[in-house]
């Protein structure tokens, strides 16, 4: 769909219409609070690769917005493209102080703070599949409708990246098992709107760890994970470093958010990276 403002107006698609990076900044910038600065660009390839490069410049708060992502990448380096204006495509710079092994919980509180802001602002049921993965349901199958890459920055710096799949219709999803906020009903797709809901709930949930010293359960991240974690209670592969594979049930979290996996030998192992296959549905 055309507007008559012209093929090159960002109008071009009135179902998708761009970023108010104005409205966004006067919403979001606020004294004492944790971001600083919010910039919506066209295009780029990463925007994740794009503020790492300037986090030595940047204060904690940066947050980079595209329209369009033509390089996006997601954990073991696989790409995330869409159409342009579809979705969020965002990174955040945070420099928490805390202690660096407790740095494995931010893509986990990024995940917990996406889907509260989401449920209030979409109206949609966004679960965690261990450890950065946003699942909706589509027709009563869940689908990855977004997911989460947290790379160190600098000397005290991480670089915390969100992809998300807003009003992709069936026809545009990238792949089979993907899914939209549109397609598993959302009463919203306003971008603003989420994007706000997103960052403030992110804001506040980050806030609350970084007070409690980096802690999961004091700043209750490891419950708040546990309660929306899809992957728990379930019958998993993980596809490990080294060509390993390990197969069990995934029981728990542990304190440094690793992924505890219930062996048929009896025994636990510990994952902290890998590729979570989901075998079977949650009991």
């Amino acid at each position: 769909m055309t507007s008559s403002h012209g093929s090159g107006s960002p109008w071009s698609d009135l179902g998708r219409p761009p970023l108010n990076a104005r409205v966004l900044r006067q919403a979001l910038l606020l004294p004492d609070g944790l971001w600083t600065s919010l910039d919506v660009v066209p295009a780029t390839g990463s925007t994740n690769s794009d503020l790492a490069a300037r986090a030595a410049e940047l204060p904690e708060g940066a947050v980079l917005v595209a329209e369009e992502q033509t390089a996006g990448r997601g954990r073991l380096d696989r790409s995330w493209s869409a159409p342009a204006r579809s979705g969020l495509f965002l990174s955040v710079l945070l420099k928490p102080d805390v202690p660096v092994h407790r740095l494995g919980w931010l893509p986990l509180l990024t995940g917990v703070a996406a889907a509260d802001g989401l449920a209030r602002a979409a109206g949609v049921d966004v679960s965690l599949k261990w450890p950065n993965d946003l699942l909706v349901k589509v027709d009563g199958e869940e689908r990855k409708a977004g997911g989460i890459l947290a790379e160190r920055a600098g000397d005290d710096g991480v670089v915390v990246g969100l992809g998300l799949n807003v009003s992709l219709a069936a026809e545009e999803l990238p792949v089979p098992g993907a899914g939209s906020l549109l397609l598993a009903g959302a009463v919203s797709t306003d971008r603003d709107t989420l994007l706000r809901a997103v960052l403030r709930s992110l804001a506040d949930r980050y806030g609350a760890w970084v007070r409690a010293g980096g802690d999961p359960e004091a700043s209750g991240v490891q419950a708040a994970y546990a309660d929306n974690c899809a992957t728990l209670g379930r019958r998993v592969r993980a596809e490990l470093p080294g060509e390993r594979t390990l197969e069990g049930e995934a029981i728990a979290l542990d304190g440094d958010g690793r992924l505890i996996v219930a062996t048929e030998g009896g025994g636990t192992e510990a994952v902290g990276a890998g590729d979570i296959v989901h075998l079977r549905a949650a009991g």
